[in-house]
């Protein structure tokens, strides 16, 4: 091999990682950076020191808190005034600081803007998160011939016939097609919904095997 040709070997091996490196650096000036409306919260345990990274995700404000919900309420960086709490029969929940508030009948969004204002005679620039991890304020009632009579809270959308199972069945009087559901009305008044068990169980009517809403009642005569 001449000089010449060792000469232009020793450049292209030369050349050749340097080459490499740019190219790398151009790919990375090119990565798609995430927008701005995509951010997430990085938070930090005060416990593990650990990052945790959580979505943030806004309030469904369509739902209303109700007596005997479950509420957790965390302060940030406040850990005496955080905790799990169920809403009284009265509608009220009491919090270190903040005393007595009404918690029935508002959203969660609503709840923790009035404990933050609360809070703003003692802290500064609070930061309440309110999220409701038990309800238990949306019952509905089965009276009549059923083994077990009484409310019960609204899971998984039940229907009339889920309703008649929760309740344990039919008693062996009971009126199979007499069954009826008592909703309540906005206004305060009543619509009766009739129900015929051996209509359903037939495949007969299904439109009358209504899905449940908070405090409908039905009647097994």
């Amino acid at each position: 091999m001449t000089i010449t040709n060792i000469d232009l070997c020793l450049r292209r091996v030369t050349v050749f990682p340097a080459c490499l490196l740019v190219a790398g650096w151009l790919a990375a000036q090119t990565l798609p950076v995430k927008p701005a409306g995509e951010s997430r919260l990085v938070t930090k345990s005060a416990q593990s020191g650990l990052a945790v990274e959580a979505a943030t995700k806004p309030h469904d404000d369509t739902f209303v808190i109700g007596n005997d919900d479950v509420l957790a309420i965390n302060v940030w960086k406040e850990p005496d005034i955080s905790r799990t709490i169920p809403v009284r029969s009265d509608g009220r929940i009491s919090l270190p600081l903040v005393g007595e508030v009404e918690a029935a009948g508002q959203t969660p969004a609503k709840l923790e803007l009035q404990i933050a204002s609360k809070l703003k005679n003692y802290i500064a620039e609070p930061e309440v998160t309110v999220i409701v991890q038990q309800i238990n304020s949306q019952k509905f009632n089965v009276l009549g011939q059923v083994v077990r009579p009484g409310s019960y809270v609204i899971t998984n959308s039940p229907t009339v016939l889920d309703a008649i199972a929760i309740a344990g069945g039919f008693r062996d009087f009971a009126k199979r097609k007499a069954i009826y559901v008592l909703r309540q009305n906005p206004d305060g008044s009543q619509t009766r919904l009739p129900f015929s068990y051996k209509e359903v169980i037939q495949g007969k009517n299904l439109a009358q095997n209504v899905k449940l809403q908070p405090r409908d009642t039905i009647v097994v005569p």
